[in-house]
Order: structure tokens, then C-alpha cells, then sequence
């Protein structure tokens, strides 16, 4: 079994809509560097205030 690590250990960013913090998952390991939303509902929200 591969070795566990801490939530802490994980690399992080932040939101560029919320402003919170995020840490890395497995779904975005090929696509870290273009992460740019913590969330869906942040996604949709960026392109709202963008689309105004």
C-alpha cells in the first residue's frame, strides 16, 4: 500500500473567488498548475461576474 500523508504535508493554493484556502487532490494531480477555483459553485461564480 503506498504511504499515507497528512492533509498538512499536501501542497495548497487559494481561491481566486472566495479567497480560501485548498489543498491538492488526487482528481487534479494532472492539472495542478491550471487549478484555479476550490469548487464547482466557485467556478460558476467567476464566470457570472465575468459575463456582467
Amino acid at each position: 500500500m503506498p504511504k499515507m500523508r497528512k492533509k498538512s504535508d499536501l501542497p495548497a493554493k487559494t481561491c481566486v473567488v472566495c479567497g480560501r484556502p485548498f489543498v491538492w487532490r488526487k482528481k487534479w494531480a494532472k492539472d495542478w498548475a491550471q487549478v484555479k477555483y476550490c469548487s464547482d459553485r466557485c467556478r460558476s461564480d467567476a464566470k457570472k461576474t465575468t459575463a456582467v
